[in-house]
């Protein structure tokens, strides 16, 4: 006699067990290696112009605001600026604008108002 077999009964199906999330891992950066920067080669010494550092004679009227000795042209250029702005001769809306003086108007041919570039160019035609 064979004995009929009860079929097994089927189990609940299990939850999966929840996942636990893992802690958020920080990205590894390799290391960089510090390399020192190159040492910088002194920068070659220009040696001013010879023509630039020649004593120039001043005119009459340039004398009356740089003085009659002979100075390079570099110093001409300061002693102009230092009496400009001693005098605050330059324009407070456009400051490239110089405003003559009397003794500024006789060097720049009578104008009244020459820009700073101008200026150079009149002030050497008072340079021998």
């Amino acid at each position: 006699m064979a004995v009929a077999k009860k079929p097994a009964a089927k189990k609940p199906a299990a939850k999966p067990a929840a996942k636990k999330a893992a802690p958020a891992k920080k990205a590894v950066v390799p290391a960089v290696k510090k390399v020192a920067p190159a040492a910088k080669q002194p920068a070659a010494k220009r040696t001013p112009n010879a023509a630039f550092m020649k004593p120039m004679t001043p005119s009459p009227t340039l004398a009356a605001v740089v003085g009659d000795k002979g100075l390079p042209r570099t110093e001409v250029t300061k002693k102009i600026w230092e009496y400009i702005k001693k005098h605050e001769l330059q324009d407070a809306k456009n400051k490239r604008m110089i405003n003559a003086d009397d003794k500024l108007k006789l060097i720049f041919g009578g104008k009244k108002q020459v820009s700073m570039f101008e200026m150079t160019k009149l002030i050497s035609g008072h340079l021998s």
